[in-house]
């Protein structure tokens, strides 16, 4: 199965976008599934395109209450009254967990060969998607897999104290809130799962796609194209329109140079119903072809050179002003922009020490020279 995530900075048209290429690759063959929070994402189900609705509030409440019932005992220990839930309103960030919820029923949908997510704004999306990987780090470090004898004698002191001890309702929480992570985790990272941009050419969108794209590339999370949307004609007899277009060509040129560039025309008008999502869906280059694998970052190994291995960090459009890292045991702490990222070293970084770190072309290049206390001696 095939997952295309959809995003962008606010107001690019990402919905239409979304709901545009479901139809057509619909109409290209593909059984295809839409995943929107939108009401009215203009495109109708039929035989080859499904729709599936995402309602944040209802996913809020239904959580809230199952997670009340599960800890009825223990509510009922300290005196708790539990939360009906039409009373129930759902709290900042339910969004991006129902998403993520939503995402992983997407994924074990049956008959689907493509999946087209209808993602929040730029800035949204990576905060969302490193979510799964964030949480899990938090858990392990918080309640570790060391505490498993611990937590094995939970169930006996609950038999003998009579009531469900919290320590245990705490772990076995975790422990299901762990692999629900991990199976939304392995959606977001697998060679499956691409993800693209739509844009509205100009400086504004150049300005917000800049950190936003810092920001999927240090989660690892790689933009296949820029939907270049609303483009208007290039032939135009209005000095205005003529201005305009040259600008949008001259920064849609500059994203071709990175990454490939999907135009979409300006219908000269919102769109606002069918006949207007027909137009747009036949635009050639709007269905993705499958997703290329996932590429690691690369160590280079420069031990015969100059000492050193080196670790390359694709980040497109860093400044060095942006960049910060800091060598944390076995974990390098990655910040860029307003975006940061805990990842565990390869295994042969980890007998070295970090001595430099140099930002070139896009590349961040961290170089680690062996430790002599830990590094394998030669003969």
């Amino acid at each position: 199965m095939h997952i295309l995530l959809i995003t962008g900075p606010g107001g690019a048209g990402r919905t239409t976008v979304a709901a545009a290429t479901a139809l057509a690759a619909a109409r290209d063959g593909r059984r295809v599934l839409l995943v929107t929070g939108d009401g009215d994402p203009l495109v109708r189900e039929g035989e080859r395109l499904r729709v599936a609705r995402v309602d944040s509030g209802e996913e809020f409440r239904d959580e809230l209450v199952a997670l009340q019932e599960r800890g009825s005992a223990l509510l009922g220990m300290v005196g708790a009254r539990p939360l009906g839930a039409e009373e129930l309103t759902e709290l900042p960030g339910a969004e991006q967990f129902a998403l993520l919820r939503a995402l992983r029923r997407a994924a074990a949908a049956p008959a689907t060969d493509l999946v087209v997510v209808d993602m929040p704004p730029l800035h949204q999306t990576v905060a969302t998607l490193g979510l799964p990987a964030q949480l899990r780090r938090y858990l392990a470090r918080l309640l570790p897999s060391e505490k498993q004898a611990a937590r094995a004698l939970r169930p006996v002191l609950a038999q003998l104290a009579g009531v469900p001890m919290p320590a245990q309702w705490l772990y076995e929480a975790a422990a299901r809130w762990d692999e629900e992570l991990a199976a939304v985790q392995a959606v977001v990272e697998a060679d499956t799962t691409e993800l693209r941009l739509v844009a509205e050419p100009g400086p504004a969108a150049d300005d917000a796609m800049r950190p936003g794209r810092l920001g999927l590339a240090l989660q690892q999370l790689p933009v296949s194209a820029v939907v270049a949307n609303r483009m208007v004609p290039q032939d135009s007899a209005d000095p205005w329109l003529a201005g305009l277009a040259a600008q949008q060509e001259k920064y849609a040129a500059e994203w071709a140079g990175e990454i490939p560039v999907v135009p979409l025309a300006h219908l000269g008008r919102d769109p606002r119903g069918r006949q207007d999502l027909d137009l747009l869906a036949a635009t050639d280059g709007l269905v993705p072809a499958a997703p290329a694998p996932r590429r690691a970052w690369p160590v280079e190994d420069r031990l015969a050179e100059d000492g050193v291995l080196v670790w390359v960090v694709p980040l497109p459009g860093a400044h060095k002003r942006d960049l910060d890292l800091i060598r944390r045991g076995d974990e390098l702490l990655l910040t860029a922009g307003p975006y940061r990222r805990i990842v565990p070293l390869p295994a042969a970084l980890r007998r070295c020490t970090v001595s430099g770190a140099a930002l070139a072309d896009g590349r961040l290049r961290i170089r680690f020279t062996p430790d002599p206390g830990l590094w394998p001696r030669t003969r």
